[in-house]
């Protein structure tokens, strides 16, 4: 599945009916696909829409590289992520479209829930699945039976909503936390985040903040290598006189910024830190 935005490392409901449905169980023994109440508004448009690989990845791309489930999904923000299947071999496929949802979860890896799913359309050959919030798809997979290089049935498209849209069940584990508004309302993934580095690179004490296509990083016992940061963390240091709050908020920690993008002020309950720019070229490997 391809990515619209760099990632730091989803009360729900049916569309139509199914009788004799055969559910799988995800990791933690829930069901994959379930039953329920259809929503007020199904997806009524085609099941195959020809997927076109473009050179690019913001939104309107991946609208056209996600086919169907790109138009399926009703997100209040833009979609996240999408794209056409892979290709895969005898015996990769499922017999049943349930098992094409299931291939789709060990074929793509996709960073979405693993249940919960529901059956919102049948269409000659293709099922879609949507996994819905307050009745509203904010994951959709088309499942095709055999396509070109892709015997059974298998995931044909895919597309997902901004994280901050998915359901809370969901979101309580993942490995980065979201901010909210003044209000309490999370804002998109994409618009702010923050994560600790990988344990693997032994960063783990460091912190991170993505915000918009900069990040910054709080390194208070310097384990990021030299040249990570371009200028030193300042655990304490004045709130600058032309710093303004960019209204996010998250355990009582509130962000600023000046004109001047090399620092992002983080003010806590306990003072203010400057964090800083990291490096273009940074990474761990």
């Amino acid at each position: 599945m391809r990515r619209a935005f760099r990632a730091a490392g989803t009360g729900l409901v049916l569309a139509v009916p199914v009788t004799g449905l055969v559910t799988g169980c995800g990791a933690d023994g829930e069901d994959v696909v379930v039953t329920g109440t259809p929503p007020a508004t199904p997806y009524r448009g085609p099941l195959h829409v020809p997927a076109r690989d473009l050179d690019g990845d913001g939104p309107r791309a991946l609208r056209i590289e996600s086919g169907a489930a790109g138009r399926a999904l009703e997100c209040d923000g833009e979609i996240f992520s999408g794209g056409a299947g892979e290709r895969w071999s005898e015996g990769d496929g499922g017999d049943t479209p349930e098992e094409g949802l299931d291939a789709y979860f060990d074929i793509e890896q996709p960073e979405v829930p693993r249940h919960g799913y529901r059956v919102e359309r049948e269409e000659d050959g293709r099922v879609l699945f949507s996994l819905d919030v307050d009745g509203r798809t904010k994951v959709a997979v088309v499942v095709a039976e055999d396509r070109p290089q892709a015997p059974g049935w298998g995931p044909e498209t895919s597309a997902v909503c901004d994280p901050s849209e998915l359901p809370d069940s969901y979101l309580a584990d993942r490995p980065y936390t979201l901010w909210t508004d003044s209000a309490g309302h999370r804002l998109p993934y994409t618009t702010v985040h923050s994560y600790s580095g990988p344990a693997h690179c032994d960063w783990q004490s460091a912190d991170f903040i993505a915000l918009g296509p900069d990040t910054y990083a709080r390194d208070p016992h310097t384990v990021l290598p030299e040249g990570a940061l371009t200028a030193p963390y300042l655990p304490r240091t004045p709130l600058p006189a032309d710093a303004r709050p960019l209204g996010h908020h998250h355990s009582g920690d509130t962000l600023w910024r000046t004109p001047d993008p090399a620092y992002l002020y983080v003010r806590t309950p306990d003072g203010v830190q400057a964090w800083p720019r990291v490096s273009e070229d940074f990474g761990c490997r």
